[in-house]
This record gives C-alpha cells, sequence and structure tokens, in this order.
C-alpha cells in the first residue's frame, strides 16, 4: 500500500469532494486503487480513468481541479470558515454512516458531539415524516420521541416543519440528545421559524450538513440529506407520509443499507398516511405502541467493536471506583447484559446494582438500552 504523507488522507478526502461528480462510491474506488486518496491525487490522468466510472468528461473536471487546489493549502483555507468537519480518515467521522452506500465525503457539524454516537455504541434512531401532520400524528410523535429519549436513544430528523420539528422539540423540552441533519450549511437555518428550536439542539445535540458554512437552502440539498438521516441510524420511525414524501425517501435509502423501517399505522382516509401504509406492504414494522417499539429495538443490533476495540476497552483501566462499583463495571462488557444477570453475578442486592449502574452510566463509563440491558461505553 501506497505510503500516505503526514497530514494524513484528510486534505484529500476534502480536496477530492470539491469535484463535482466524484461521489464517496468513487472516491472509494479511487483509495483502494492507489492505496489512498493522497497517493491518487499524485497519479497521472491516465492512471486515474482507469479507475471504473471515471469517464472522459470527468476525468476533465478531474484534471481542471487537480490543477486549481493545493490540497494542503486548500485545508488551511477551509478551516477558516468551517473549522468543526469530519471526513472518513478521521477517527471520529460516523461508523455507521461511514457503513452506507454513500456516505458524505465530508460532514460539517456545530454544536456538542457525542464520541458514544460517533462510535455507534449510543443508539440512534431516525423520527421522520410529514411537514403537514394530522393530531394523531403529532401525538404519537411526541409519545414515542419521549420514551426513547427515557431509555437513551438519540433522536435524529432534518428540522423540517411538522413532524421533524415535533421530533426535535420533545427531545430537547426533555433534555435528551438530538441531531438535526441540515440541507444548507450548520450555519444557516432553514425553515428559519425554526431558528430558536436550532439554538436548543445545539446546546444538548449537533447540527451536521454535508454542505459548507454559508450554502443556502435548495431544492436539490434536501433529498440528498435524508441519505444522511438514514444512514446515522440502525432504525427509522415514519410517522406520516404522503406517497410523494422525503420520508419515503429516506426509509427507502434505509432499507438499501439494511435499516430496520418501523411505521406508525394510519387511515386510509388520510392522504399523509398512504406512503406508510405502504412502507407497511412491503414488509415494514408496524409500530402497536410504546412498548411494542421498545420491544422491537431491543432486539436491533448494535455496533460490536472489532477485537482490538474490545481488548482496549476492557483493559483501559477505570478511574478509581468503589469497590462495589469496579465489581459490577468488571462483569458489564461490550455485550448487552441483562440487569438479573449482573445481580447473579455479582451477588449484590437489588438495589445497590441499581444504584452502582446509574452512577457508572453517569460517568460514561457504560449504557443503559432497551430491556433493562447494559453494555461497556
Amino acid at each position: 500500500m501506497a505510503s500516505t504523507p503526514v497530514h494524513g488522507d484528510r486534505p484529500y478526502w476534502l480536496a477530492w469532494s470539491q469535484i463535482p461528480g466524484l461521489g464517496s462510491v468513487l472516491l472509494q474506488r479511487l483509495a483502494e486503487r492507489f492505496g489512498t486518496l493522497a497517493e491518487a491525487w499524485t497519479q497521472s490522468l491516465t492512471a486515474v480513468g482507469r479507475v471504473e466510472g471515471i469517464g472522459p468528461s470527468l476525468m476533465e473536471v478531474i484534471r481542471a481541479k487537480r490543477q486549481a487546489i493545493d490540497p494542503i493549502v486548500f485545508l488551511s483555507q477551509h478551516l477558516q470558515n468551517n473549522p468543526q468537519f469530519w471526513t472518513p480518515a478521521d477517527a471520529d467521522y460516523p461508523r455507521l454512516l461511514l457503513e452506507s452506500h454513500s456516505f458524505p465525503p465530508v460532514v460539517y457539524y456545530q454544536g456538542v458531539v457525542d464520541g458514544a454516537e460517533n462510535q455507534g455504541l449510543r443508539p440512534m434512531v431516525a423520527i421522520v415524516g410529514t411537514r403537514s401532520p394530522s393530531e394523531y400524528g403529532r401525538r404519537w410523535t411526541r409519545k414515542l420521541t419521549t420514551i426513547l429519549v427515557q431509555q437513551g436513544f438519540t433522536i435524529v430528523s432534518g428540522l423540517a416543519e411538522g413532524i421533524d420539528t415535533e421530533a426535535h422539540r420533545t427531545c430537547v423540552e426533555l433534555g435528551g440528545r438530538t441531531i438535526a441533519v441540515l440541507g444548507t450549511g450548520v450555519d444557516v437555518v432553514y425553515p428559519y421559524r425554526n431558528r430558536a428550536l436550532y439554538g436548543q439542539i445545539q446546546q444538548v445535540g449537533l447540527g451536521i450538513s454535508e454542505y459548507p458554512s454559508g450554502t443556502l437552502p435548495d431544492r436539490q440539498h434536501f433529498p440528498r440529506r435524508n441519505r444522511i438521516i438514514a444512514g446515522l441510524c440502525r432504525a427509522i420511525l415514519v410517522m406520516e407520509a404522503p406517497l410523494q414524501s422525503g420520508a419515503l425517501i429516506t426509509a427507502n435509502l434505509a432499507n438499501e443499507d439494511g435499516r430496520d423501517i418501523y411505521v406508525l399505522p394510519g387511515s386510509l382516509d388520510n392522504p399523509s398516511a398512504l406512503g406508510c401504509l405502504g412502507l407497511i406492504n412491503k414488509g415494514a414494522q408496524v409500530i402497536l405502541g410504546e412498548d411494542h417499539l421498545l420491544e422491537m429495538l431491543g432486539a436491533m443490533p448494535h455496533y460490536r467493536p472489532n477485537l482490538a476495540e474490545q481488548l482496549s476497552l476492557l483493559t483501559t483501566p477505570p478511574p478509581d471506583l468503589d469497590p462495589e462499583l469496579q465489581s459490577i463495571l468488571q462483569i458489564v462488557s461490550t455485550d448487552p447484559l441483562p440487569f438479573d444477570v449482573i445481580i447473579q453475578k455479582t451477588q449484590l442486592s437489588t438495589a445497590t446494582i441499581a444504584s452502582g449502574l446509574l452512577q457508572l452510566e453517569l460517568m460514561g463509563l457504560i449504557t443503559q438500552i432497551p430491556g433493562m440491558r447494559y453494555q461497556r461505553c
């Protein structure tokens, strides 16, 4: 494999992303062909043109852009207006998003970063739907968001009017984590009426986008941002969606990435429910209530660190702990462990275990997942 410059591949992910027509699929092919994107940048145009999917017209664009951009200089200049972003060369780039078919080469963010989210260790669920929901749709969006926040899920949505706004606002009111995926730069609020809500979101969560600072709303941006909503999460909840809906685009993209789709059932008399009924007809799971949703999400697979990561997690010395907390932490691993099994293995009282687990969770050492199960962070 070709060696990577001291700057790493970060400047080159950014530089290649400036070339129109080069998406993540072609960028992955370039990296596989030449070892790194840094090495690909130095290759002759003829060699680059041998990569599948790069035709004569795209080769001409690549030629012009490579002459105009110095990746190292461009990175330095870009950081002046865009100080916070991830590329796949960064360890904090969201793991689940990186697993999706069409991940963005650059993800800009603004707000409070949670490392457990980025590593796929904190479960994230998307809640999407129509901009014109019924009272039924609004009510159930609030109910399901509330129960998910109480169970420690991060809620992802698109800051649009309607269902998105209900999910974000409920999350903020409960002090939960929420991520708004934008079709603008992270410093631009759309719709403008959500500016106060977006400010609150950044106090407890994140605004993220594939578009740099200052990017204004564009009709083409919003369907594209839906793939990021889908890619960040293992499960998508579609609350209400008409037959022509961005929420259905999100659900279809999530399905392509092998994510779970859950749908709030609606009435045939409600046009905003017809898209949901269509998803059910294609095999999406029906939400029959709050407990039923948690039961289904409890069976949802979580990201499993590889062996080296697991050993790192398990062998890193924890901070000084009371003996009881230490004994509980030693039992809990990266695999989810039920509450009653922890009691059996530690031989401590139920009250002691409950108190200890809460303290360890507040310390960020463990996390609770649906079904009263616990695992290492």
